[in-house]
């Protein structure tokens, strides 16, 4: 890939309209807000900027996307490939491989009840950054791991996850959570647990490009793992369905049906909801949330309907507020809802509001207010995200040596140099961050010059 120039970028023709600012803030490049900015300003372009001022802007920076691993699908002749790769982990398994050198080299992921295994090391209580990673296992480990657990180490219980064909590394998931066992603590001179992927979200260092990644491998390992654990039996027949395609598909057994299904995704709408007139935007809680936390509203799309349409209906059935124009901001792969949804895919919108009354909905929310954006950046400034990832990733060390099994981390958002902050937003872990954090940062001066930023007229939706 040529080196990428962003004077060069200024000076093409492309350039010349929004809509080239546009592709520039979706392209792979992390661009720094500042010179987009700047550039803007030059170009006399009009374009909304969709993040905060702190984070670089690369849309596929959200916690959970950006997967290394399966960038790219192989063709079926790829020994990297799922089909070959699985072959090859079948006659391993059969000639009981131990340890020898061998390509590819597979290294296996495991999980138990949702929580994927992840290693520390020794950084003391004071540790900062991400200072876990996820706990890859051989395949001589595996097997042992699998015995511990009281099971027989077999092909099918392998899920495909990808590959790094560089490194020639081929990388699966197993899942132990039918049989019980004996903490693991030491394992493979590491120290090893089973850990929450919400915990390990939280602990995650956002700036930490390794840990990003293996915050999204375990993320698509679970959300793979959890639709295998829900789609056992078939719904046209009821009959067994069996994994196929190293657990990319799965298949009904019965040969009369031999229905195909594969990984569902549940595709939720995210939705700042602003009132220009009044600078404001609508936020809400819901009885689950801790104390003083708000956030967007959001809800699942529904069979015959559009993106957009689902933010007006969600909108107005919740809050009874109004929407007209729905602007796409971002998405964001959410494997850490309920297990019943376990492929949950975050659709985030900026949508302007054409009423201002508030008539909610008890039933699916707490409550729901207008927010000023001074009391938004407010909040934005005094929450402190770092120490609850430090303190985060702290715990997951603790856990992994044995000393604590879990501890609740909400308290650690809403707490600024000891004072209680009187409300706060999820943290940058969060696609709602996002929404929320773009909208409060849009007012930017340049060069000592106030510049409003929007995306352009055609990009909205006025169904």
């Amino acid at each position: 890939m040529p080196a990428f120039s962003f004077s060069n970028f200024l000076s093409s023709s492309s350039f010349s309209s929004s809509k080239g600012l546009i592709s520039l803030l979706r392209s792979p490049f992390s661009i720094q807000p500042r010179r987009v900015v700047a550039a803007a300003a030059a170009a006399g372009a009009s374009f909304f900027l969709s993040t905060a001022t702190t984070m670089s802007l690369n849309l596929n920076s959200h916690a959970f996307a950006g997967n290394s691993i399966r960038a790219k699908t192989p063709k079926s002749t790829d020994p990297f490939g799922p089909n070959l790769a699985f072959d090859t982990l079948k006659t391993r398994i059969l000639e009981a491989a131990n340890g020898s050198p061998a390509s590819p080299n597979f290294k296996v992921l495991p999980f138990r009840k949702g929580r994927p295994l992840a290693g520390t090391w020794d950084g003391g209580e004071d540790s900062s950054g991400s200072n876990w990673s996820i706990g890859w296992v051989s395949l001589v480990e595996c097997r042992s791991l699998l015995s511990s657990y009281g099971m027989e180490m077999s092909c099918e219980l392998f899920v495909y996850l990808g590959s790094r064909a560089e490194e020639g590394e081929v990388y699966w998931a197993v899942d132990v959570s039918d049989k019980n066992g004996a903490p693991l603590g030491e394992f493979g001179g590491r120290k090893f647990c089973f850990v929450e992927l919400r915990t390990l979200m939280v602990a995650t260092d956002w700036d930490d490009e390794r840990a990003m990644t293996d915050l999204a491998i375990a993320g698509h390992a679970r959300a793979l793992l959890e639709w295998h654990s829900t789609s056992k039996f078939c719904g046209n027949c009821g009959g067994q369905m069996i994994p196929m395609e190293a657990g990319r598909r799965k298949q009904c057994i019965n040969q009369s049906c031999k229905k195909r299904v594969y990984p569902r995704i549940d595709p939720v709408v995210i939705m700042l909801v602003i009132d220009r007139e009044n600078d404001s935007v609508l936020l809400s809680r819901q009885s689950r949330f801790v104390p003083r936390m708000w956030s967007c509203l959001a809800g699942f799309i529904e069979p015959g309907e559009s993106l957009e349409e689902a933010v007006r209906r969600e909108t107005w059935e919740e809050t009874g507020v109004e929407v007209g124009e729905v602007v796409y901001h971002s998405s964001q792969p959410w494997p850490v809802g309920p297990s019943s949804m376990p492929c949950q895919l975050m659709v985030g919108f900026l949508a302007y509001a054409k009423s201002r009354e508030i008539n909610v909905d008890k039933e699916e929310l707490e409550d729901a207010q207008w927010h000023s954006r001074e009391s938004v950046k407010k909040a934005l400034a005094n929450a402190e995200y770092k120490k609850a990832q430090r303190t985060a990733a702290t715990r997951v060390s603790q856990m992994c040596r044995g000393v604590e099994k879990g501890l609740s981390l909400a308290a650690d958002f809403n707490v600024e140099s000891g004072e209680l902050a009187p409300m706060f937003f999820p943290g940058p872990f969060a696609i709602a961050h996002h929404l929320i954090s773009s909208w409060a940062n849009q007012d930017l001066v340049v060069n000592g010059v106030q510049t409003q930023l929007r995306f352009p007229s055609s990009s909205l939706s006025s169904l």
